[in-house]
């Protein structure tokens, strides 16, 4: 028999016309991970949150299970969230050591310890009430992260191809946000601890680099796990950050204003300022964290022993900071005292036992803070001292009254006309004080008063 084709070309036919058969890619699908353990039902509203940063490399020894040991002591405080710094493997390629250089987004950190231990971690912070949230880095990667050279145009590249940094941080290779694939990759990474290790959110590092409708995006999908009640700080200042679905927003403007307060530099009055503009900058219901040290500014600042002149001044500016507006954090191993800097990219063993007269105080703070809706969310008034930072609080039938000497010697406070003859409970004492007309502080003193 004739093969058809030669037939055809015998009798000076043409070839028949053939359609091309396209066969599109298999549909790609995606299955959440299987939810580990419980999701929390204890996650705190908002307003109640008391944060505590845990630097892993400060924890003896210096893993999950270190970390875990610290656990009691850290709830004592009085603390309802604990933000670990990243436990992810940590680049080699051009590093510097950072943390935040990640070389596998769903892997943990090795020398932190396993899977298994940071779920146990996880666990046992949740047993005593306390919500854990992971620090997230979605700006960059390490060098020698698998995404370079399976996916080189996730990352921004030159006109010659070459990925390029992150800006002036040269052991990181910057992340393309126009690349789709990308975000769907970092988004479904994010979803994989809230499933894989039950936690309750994330600190988002540098929020204000990346772009804003990638953090709609993210945090949109996120919520789509209705399971979960997930925590989102944002290390960024930015409203439509917290239009996005943050709740809350780094308070970089009032921490300098508090370190140039006691350094003398700055004013009670300059204070009241910073706050009343950083709470205009946030549409509802975003809230400010508040910080006298984090691990940023403990690397570069210093033990905040040093930046507010002793214990009782760093015990003096947290009162402000913890009180004024916003919700409070903690950084480990400032309620010790530690007297040094912290570099985070190295292993810096504290000493959690020293000083236990701060730690009592750090938790009396804080549970006054705890006890008062004022304090939370209370009206403020300011009242002008040029040595004290002087304000009151109300909410509702709840009054708190805030006085903190930022001077390192006696200072003496004018009582207002419109509190003189009232009679107030010292918080911390529980003493009844009738003001009259003037209060002599002692360097550095705080006082709290609720209305009897």
């Amino acid at each position: 028999m004739v093969p058809l084709m030669l037939a055809l070309s015998l009798f000076g036919c043409s070839k028949p016309h053939v359609t091309p058969v396209i066969i599109p890619p298999p549909i790609q699908t995606y299955t959440d991970p299987a939810q580990y353990g419980t999701p929390f039902s204890g996650v705190p509203a908002t307003k109640d949150i008391v944060m505590y940063e845990v630097n892993i490399q400060t924890c003896t020894p210096a893993n999950f299970q270190g970390v875990e040991a610290r656990l009691d002591s850290i709830k004592a405080l009085g603390v309802n969230v604990i933000w670990l710094m990243p436990t992810y493997p940590i680049g080699i390629l051009k590093g510097a050591g950072s943390p935040y250089a990640v070389k596998d987004y769903e892997g943990v950190n090795a020398n932190f310890g396993t899977l298994t231990d940071l779920r146990t971690l996880v666990a046992r912070a949740h047993a005593l009430g306390m919500a854990v949230i992971l620090d997230w880095e979605a700006n960059d990667t390490s060098w020698d992260n698998a995404w370079i050279t399976q996916n080189p145009s996730w990352y921004q590249r030159d006109g010659s191809g070459n990925i390029l940094q992150l800006s002036t941080y040269s052991d990181v290779a910057a992340l393309n946000f126009n690349n789709y694939d990308m975000r769907t990759a970092m988004i479904r990474a994010m979803k994989y601890w809230i499933f894989t290790a039950n936690v309750d959110g994330y600190r988002c590092d540098f929020a204000d680099n990346a772009p804003n409708d990638f953090w709609v995006q993210a945090l949109d999908t996120l919520n789509t796990i209705k399971t979960h009640k997930l925590i989102y700080l944002a290390e960024g200042t930015k409203g439509p950050e917290i239009t996005a679905g943050f709740q809350l927003g780094y308070a970089f403007s009032y921490y300098s204003t508090i370190k140039a307060l006691f350094a003398g530099t700055q004013t009670p009055g300059d204070l009241f300022t910073t706050n009343t503009a950083e709470l205009a900058s946030l549409p509802s219901p975003g809230i400010k964290l508040r910080y006298i040290t984090n691990h940023d500014d403990a690397s570069s600042d210093g033990s905040t022993i040093t930046e507010y002149n002793s214990k009782q001044g760093a015990l003096a500016a947290f009162v402000i900071a913890a009180y004024m507006d916003g919700v409070p954090l903690i950084y480990d191993s400032q309620e010790v005292g530690y007297p040094n800097a912290i570099n985070f990219f190295n292993t810096v063993p504290v000493d959690y036992t020293a000083n236990p007269d701060m730690v009592a105080a750090y938790k009396k703070i804080l549970a006054f803070r705890a006890a008062h809706e004022a304090v939370k969310v209370g009206a403020l008034t300011a009242y002008t001292d040029n040595n004290l930072v002087a304000f009151e609080k109300v909410s509702g039938t709840d009054d708190v009254l805030i006085l903190v000497n930022v001077k390192n010697s006696a200072s003496n406070f004018t009582i207002p006309a419109s509190l003189q003859g009232s009679t107030w409970i010292n918080g911390i004492t529980g003493a009844s004080v009738t003001l009259s007309n003037q209060l002599t502080l002692q360097p550095y003193d705080y006082l709290i008063f609720k209305k009897n």
